[in-house]
């Protein structure tokens, strides 16, 4: 698993968000156990503690009202590429996690290494 050997994982505070978003969307329409979303929820809290989390600043709001390489791109994509431009700032070498083909698009466009390649 990528993460399990990534030497340092930085992620925007929407990752948590969008995930228990997830989380109740599978509950509700997907007919998943309370039990079974607690587990999930459990193994995501259990993993995002050894995480480094990007608040949503005012660097990464201004950098996500702006266009990208590849346009028209959803609100929270750009957040989560602006966040990842503000960490390359300051971690060289950052690669972006994804599999969403938009963000993957745009990630590569501004010189970010993907995962999975």
């Amino acid at each position: 698993m990528v993460l399990a050997k990534a030497e340092l994982i930085i992620a925007s505070d929407l990752t948590l968000v969008e995930c228990e978003r997830v989380l109740i969307r599978a509950q509700i329409i997907g007919g998943a156990t309370e039990a079974h979303v607690a587990d999930r929820r459990a193994t995501l809290y259990r993993a995002a503690v050894h995480w480094h989390m990007l608040r949503l600043q005012k660097e990464v709001l201004d950098r996500a009202s702006r266009p990208f390489p590849n346009e028209p791109i959803r609100t929270l994509d750009a957040l989560h590429l602006s966040s990842a431009l503000l960490a390359r700032s300051v971690v060289s070498g950052l690669a972006i996690l994804s599999i969403d083909e938009r963000i993957r698009t745009n990630a590569h466009r501004l010189g970010f290494d993907l995962v999975p390649d």
